[in-house]
């Protein structure tokens, strides 16, 4: 696959970004734990292959206090035991869910994992969440949207 940017949706239609920018507010003023947020866009960015998004969010969970560990093993935390609590558990299978919801929906088990560490409102907070990294990723994966060479790390 080519990694030649097609195009800076931005730069073609301000308004498409800004229609999802006000999607990302909501979830930032969601008064979801940044780490959890930092989960999910990992995660949904991963099964995306979103390479742009990944570089950003690996970053941020670095910022929100979340080990390198934790970061490290997202793509296989069903197999990591109790390194993630039961809360990360409930949002990585459910992220996982949504992002693929076309391989059987989101089922009545990890719904009930959500539902037993997350409110009613957590769990709307959750899904926004989750559809907003993947529109993000829909949109950067299209576009062919890469991360830059260098880093302010580098």
């Amino acid at each position: 696959m080519s990694t030649v940017p097609r195009m800076s949706i931005n730069d073609v239609d301000p308004n498409a970004y800004r229609a999802v920018l006000g999607l990302q507010k909501y979830v930032n003023k969601s008064g979801l734990d940044k780490g959890l947020i930092a989960l999910v866009d990992i995660r949904a960015s991963q099964l995306n292959r979103c390479a742009w998004c990944l570089d950003m969010h690996v970053a941020e969970a670095r910022e929100a206090g979340i080990p390198q560990r934790q970061i490290d093993l997202i793509a296989a935390w069903e197999e990591a035991g109790e390194l993630f609590t039961a809360r990360q558990q409930a949002v990585l299978a459910f992220t996982e869910q949504v992002t693929l919801i076309s391989e059987g929906g989101v089922s009545d088990d990890v719904w009930a994992r959500v539902r037993a560490v997350f409110s009613e409102e957590e769990t709307v907070q959750l899904l926004m969440t989750i559809a907003t990294i993947n529109v993000w990723n829909r949109m950067n994966v299209t576009v062919h949207n890469t991360p830059p060479l260098t880093t302010t790390t580098d």
